[in-house]
């Protein structure tokens, strides 16, 4: 589903505009499947070591830009963000790039398809220290 990115809520969280649509609100706060950042929004917590940097990072990768979203058959996670992939037009998923550059961790709390992939990324950022993994 193509949509644009007009916001970086945070490191795992982003606001899209549908192109059209699609059966879904026009703008939605969507959720990034399979990875989780450290905190800076959460009115609970105070911001996590790395989160300024986390949400960063997904702003550099997505803010303004046209992207494709793919799901998974959970639609929707329990606060009712959508739950999606975010490709960038090169082809580029965006969640996974995150862990691989070492912004988030692999969130494998809930099952999803490319579990996986998404650990392995994991383990090579912490191999080679990258971002959070990397001295403070």
């Amino acid at each position: 589903t193509p949509a644009t990115v007009p916001r970086v809520v945070d490191g795992d969280t982003v606001g899209i505009e549908l192109i059209p649509p699609a059966g879904l609100e026009s703008s939605e706060k969507v959720r990034l499947i399979g990875v989780d950042t450290p905190e800076t929004k959460d009115p609970r917590k105070p911001v996590q070591h790395f989160g300024p940097e986390a949400s960063e990072h997904t702003r550099r990768l997505v803010d303004g830009k046209r992207v494709l979203l793919a799901f998974e058959p959970a639609l929707r996670d329990y606060y009712g963000r959508l739950l999606a992939y975010v490709f960038l037009e090169d082809g580029t998923c965006v969640n996974l790039a995150i862990v691989e550059n070492g912004y988030g961790h692999a969130y494998t709390k809930y099952p999803f398809l490319f579990t996986d992939d998404f650990i392995l990324a994991e383990r090579k950022a912490r191999t080679r220290k990258a971002g959070l993994w990397g001295p403070p």
